[in-house]
């Protein structure tokens, strides 16, 4: 038997000290998608993207989001392994809900923060999070998980929550001792229908013709779509889609988490990784998405307007999508977190996965205990969404 490679922990307090090659050859390795995922090219786990949250100011500073990334270099001091981490003081941005447990911890006299979060920021998307080599040997991904026991502890934090992770990692996490964590998310999933049309065909007749209602709807008024991506992007589609963004922001959310200069930075950094669908009206823009491409999946990210019309909102966030990823044939479109609306447009139910250290025994044998009967419910509802999916049954309606 081989002796264990020999490996050295390190924390990086900002992506700028780590060579952008050494963490993408991590994050998004040549040889392909990290097991238990289809996608061989993340872009939010890329040095690029979480680069723009840390140098826009997205993150750190007051933002609580403090990086703390955990670095793996082998014997020859090579990067083996990585993990995108932050110590956090409140549970904003996370899209994975603990604010219930944080309030029971503390009612009890425990102090919830600083916890630990090894995530992509302000998004919902799954994709690998202990990002390792396929050469590096097991001891990588060891390595990983001992050094963010060690992180915890060393920073008093309460506990550790690894998000949007694959089935995979979380059944792997889980034998590490981590606590299991499922909830819910609606994508699209191209099953080789070549053209929104006969996407259409596989609907119920009575969901066919709303849909083509709402798209009808959606561009009266004069209004018109346009796709734009890699160098086409310009500062000027920055400005008009960050005043929808915010806008909507705003309204909805209290606090935008991304401010102008991320979008600049992301466009000069991935523009080829990015579409934004931008809807105008008499050669004004109104409303636009912002969408990040993969190899295999289209991620649909940010939305606003500046203008309220029907159904502008599904054309311009599901079926401009659905369009793309078509055109592009890329295998699924994940809508972002939420929206039980997406389901009668096409888009399934798709559990997802988070796990979870808990430093306190008690608090860890209560979430332990809440979880058995969450991931129960889950479950359920999953059955129940894909009971109400618009597609066509044998026993369905017929033209």
């Amino acid at each position: 038997m081989s002796e264990p490679r020999q490996v050295e922990i390190r924390i990086a307090r900002s992506l700028g000290a780590v060579e952008a090659a050494d963490w993408d050859a991590c994050a998004n390795p040549p040889e392909g998608a990290p097991p238990g995922l289809d996608e061989t090219h993340n872009p939010f786990v890329s040095h690029a993207f979480l680069s723009a949250l840390e140098e826009s100011g997205c993150v750190g500073g007051r933002s609580g989001w403090t990086p703390l990334h955990l670095l793996v270099a082998d014997a020859d001091g090579k990067l083996a392994a990585a993990a995108p981490c932050y110590a956090k003081s409140h549970s904003m941005g996370e899209y994975v809900f603990d604010g219930g447990w944080a309030d029971a911890y503390e009612r009890a006299g425990g102090r919830y923060y600083p916890k630990l979060q090894v995530a992509v920021p302000f998004t919902p998307v799954t994709g690998p999070r202990l990002l390792v080599q396929p050469d590096a040997g097991p001891e990588a991904h060891e390595a990983l998980v001992g050094g963010l026991k060690a992180l915890q502890g060393r920073i008093g934090a309460s506990s550790t929550h690894v998000t949007f992770i694959s089935a995979e990692e979380s059944r792997a996490l889980a034998q590490d001792g981590y606590l299991v964590r499922t909830d819910k998310q609606f994508h699209w999933l191209d099953e080789g229908y070549g053209d929104f049309e006969t996407f259409l065909s596989a609907l119920a007749s009575r969901k066919r013709k709303v849909i083509r209602r709402e798209r009808r709807e959606a561009l009266a008024d004069g209004i018109t779509i346009a796709h734009v991506t890699g160098r086409d992007i310009t500062e000027a589609h920055w400005d008009a889609f960050f005043a929808f963004y915010m806008d909507t922001g705003s309204r909805k959310w209290g606090r935008p988490y991304l401010n102008r200069r991320f979008f600049s930075l992301v466009g000069e950094r991935m523009a080829e990784r990015i579409l934004l669908v931008i809807a105008s009206r008499n050669g004004r823009p109104i409303a636009g998405a912002i969408n990040f491409i993969g190899d295999r999946a289209l991620y649909g990210r940010n939305w606003g307007c500046i203008e309220d019309h029907p159904f502008l909102h599904f054309e311009v966030c599901y079926y401009q999508a659905i369009d793309f990823a078509l055109a592009r044939g890329l295998r699924r479109v994940e809508a972002g977190a939420q929206g039980e609306h997406k389901l009668a447009r096409g888009y399934r139910p798709v559990t997802t996965h988070s796990a979870h250290d808990i430093a306190d025994p008690n608090f860890r044998r209560a979430v332990a205990d809440y979880l058995v009967r969450e991931r129960s419910h889950v479950a359920a509802v999953q059955a129940e969404y894909e009971e109400a999916l618009p597609y066509r049954r044998v026993t369905a309606e017929d033209d």
